[in-house]
């Protein structure tokens, strides 16, 4: 009797024990080629974009970097007349908003609105530089999701044509296969997606910091241009 209400409850305990695990990369590797085709591509995209991140999150810290004291010596400097170390000084603080000033100080002389258009001139192309590789950031965010998505149609095809060709005895083991590509990839391109997303807008608000520093300082100059000698 005791034999018997042992062997009863040994497979229950056993059962109970048994625990199954999955790490990320047997999740990747468990969807197949197409999902490590996919998840590939995702990883070169989180890449790239946290590259462009960083790269330009570092140039706009260095561009937004402006003595405080820098428009009143522009000012003392005109003022006096000394356009020469006013250009020098503009020189040595080589920032967007040094070399806009200098441009509206190499067109002294001139009527105000050709100041204005030269000064808004070289504003383009400065805000043309702070935005390098920003829209790759927006294109990423766009992207990666649709990959994953991709990846997902493609594993729900993979284990719809499983079902239809099983002949009545389906394989589980390929059809989670299937499943697998298409929750990773799902999954793998919201995050990329979420991420580039994220990084995009925060580049675009310091972005916009600068260019307000840009356009503040350049029409304080045009302003002590206007002024009554």
């Amino acid at each position: 009797m005791l034999n018997t209400i042992l062997q009863e409850t040994e497979p229950l305990v056993e059962g109970e024990s048994v625990e199954k695990t999955l790490s990320i990369i047997e999740l990747i590797t468990t969807g197949g080629t197409a999902g490590i085709v996919i998840i590939t591509i995702l990883v070169i995209l989180f890449i790239a974009a946290i590259y462009i991140y960083f790269e330009r999150i570092f140039a706009i810290k260095e561009a937004s970097k402006v003595d405080s004291n820098f428009m009143n010596q522009i000012r003392d400097y005109v003022s006096d007349g000394k356009i020469d170390s006013a250009q020098n000084l503009c020189s040595q603080a080589n920032s967007p908003v040094s070399r806009l000033i200098s441009k509206g100080i190499s067109r002294i002389g001139k009527p105000l609105d050709d100041i204005n258009t030269a000064i808004e001139n070289a504003g383009r192309l400065e805000i043309y530089g702070l935005e390098k590789n920003v829209s790759v950031l927006a294109t990423i965010s766009g992207a990666a999701p649709m990959i994953g998505f991709l990846g997902t149609v493609i594993g729900m095809i993979l284990s719809i044509f499983e079902i239809a060709n099983s002949g009545g005895s389906i394989d589980i083991k390929t059809l989670a296969d299937g499943l697998y590509t298409a929750m990773t990839t799902t999954v793998g391109g919201l995050i990329v997606g979420i991420v580039a997303y994220i990084a995009y807008n925060h580049l675009v608000v310091k972005t916009n910091k600068v260019v307000y520093k840009m356009e503040a300082n350049s029409l304080e100059f045009l302003d002590l241009l206007n002024e009554p000698i």
